[in-house]
């Protein structure tokens, strides 16, 4: 089954094949849970919410163009589905930026990716101390930025799957990544600052 599309197997689903609908699911269960994880920073919510999104999708199964993409449609219901967990919970996303992003334990960090947007601190931080900062820079975007980057840097979609996710136009996807890095780049210019001054003055 490994070498057979979502798309097949979705239409395999359709025509009443039920382990093409649980293949799927495993499929998923690495890369879509690890998203929602960072998305939602809690492995129980991000298992609830997975739950919900194949729910979901078994139940719109009959909605689906079987001439489009089946990811982008189950990460914008995902996506939907986190929203909706924030708004009835009322929690703020926590995001594991140190974590790599993939499947590959050796890859970059969304501190990686976005270091040479960001000013270094005269004074060296510890990998863990910048990972804190940058957490704390990213937790307090706006719930939009903050989600253009999970599914830019941690997910790795392209522009157009992105705006599919979304439901945004192209070009607002190319702004808001844009804005989102910008924006990070100068709170950590601010939080790194605050960061080196304390650590001057405790020293």
């Amino acid at each position: 089954m490994t070498d057979t599309s979502d798309e097949s197997l979705f239409a395999a689903y359709l025509d009443g094949d039920r382990a093409a609908f649980q293949d799927l699911m495993q499929r998923y269960s690495n890369e879509l849970l690890h998203f929602l994880i960072r998305f939602l920073g809690s492995r129980a919510a991000a298992e609830d919410v997975f739950q919900d999104t194949f729910l979901q999708i078994h139940i719109s199964a009959d909605t689906f163009d079987l001439s489009r993409r089946f990811k982008p449609w189950l990460f914008t219901i995902a996506a939907n589905k986190a929203r909706d967990y924030h708004r009835k919970h009322r929690r703020r996303t926590m995001m594991s930026l140190s974590t790599p992003i993939g499947d590959n334990e050796e890859g970059q960090s969304f501190i990686d990716l976005l270091e040479t947007d960001v000013p270094s601190p005269d004074l060296p931080l510890s990998v863990d101390e910048r990972s804190a900062l940058v957490k704390e820079v990213v937790d307090d975007l706006s719930p939009h930025l903050r989600e253009i980057l999970l599914l830019s840097y941690f997910q790795r979609l392209s522009y157009n799957q992105i705006a599919d996710v979304l439901a945004i136009p192209l070009g607002t996807v190319k702004s808001r990544l844009h804005t989102a890095v910008a924006a990070f780049a100068q709170a950590w210019s601010i939080v790194s600052a605050r960061d080196m001054s304390t650590d001057g003055g405790e020293r």
